[in-house]
């Protein structure tokens, strides 16, 4: 089952593209990579894809819903974007408790508390956010994506700022994820998260997929097209 479609998706901004004729597709039960360097449309495509903002032209679906029903799609997203963090003025937990209500989560407290100590930050759990470090902010980013269990789950650069004991027991958080049947797509520009991670890798390029390939080749494939 496709969970994402694009056809010839194009985001003009001004007189420049940022995703153009963009055509990809994600199995369910992925971990999918997109990786590019700063600026191939990565976030762009994340952005259009999360109904956060919409296509110049083309096509693209989520579940099967079209992004134009955008309100549809995020209730059934989990979404940490590279640069986005809580209400300044909420402390985590009353952030992570709005989320739950909203996303009408069954036993908030009991996935509250498990989210605080696998990313060990309850300590930092009435602190406001305001105050927190960009680490700690980036942790409740993460809680806020899963915490409802969605089936699929936009990651764009999500270790910003988080330590490698962390990294660690998150990624294999991910993996354990996927193997349940959920999906994952993941943008990054890191070469050794790709990987570690992913099951298959889209490279991008002047806001276009050049090539996709297995995880293990990413690095290589990268090169030899950017370095020609």
């Amino acid at each position: 089952m496709e969970v994402i479609k694009t056809i010839k998706l194009t985001k003009k901004f001004d007189k420049i593209f940022a995703v153009k004729n963009l055509n990809m597709r994600v199995e369910s039960g992925m971990f999918y990579g997109l990786l590019g360097p700063n600026g191939c449309g990565k976030t762009t495509t994340v952005r259009i894809l999360s109904g956060q903002i919409k296509p110049t032209s083309g096509k693209a679906s989520v579940l099967g819903i079209d992004v134009k029903n955008y309100i549809d799609i995020r209730k059934k997203l989990g979404v940490v974007p590279e640069e986005e963090y809580p209400p300044s003025f909420l402390t985590p937990l009353e952030y992570l408790k709005f989320v739950c209500k909203i996303r009408e989560v069954k036993n908030a407290e009991e996935e509250i508390a498990h989210w605080f100590d696998l990313l060990n930050f309850k300590e930092f759990q009435n602190v406001l956010v305001k105050d927190l470090s960009r680490g700690t902010k980036q942790k409740l980013m993460l809680a806020q994506a899963f915490i409802h269990g969605p089936t699929l789950v936009f990651l764009d650069e999500p270790f910003i700022n988080i330590d490698p004991i962390i990294q660690k027991h998150f990624k294999k958080f991910l993996r354990e994820y996927v193997k349940k049947g959920n999906t994952i797509l993941f943008c990054t520009h890191i070469m050794p998260l790709v990987k570690e991670v992913c099951d298959k890798v889209g490279i991008m390029k002047d806001g276009g997929l050049i090539k996709e390939v297995g995880a293990k080749s990413a690095e290589k494939e990268f090169f030899r097209i950017f370095e020609k």
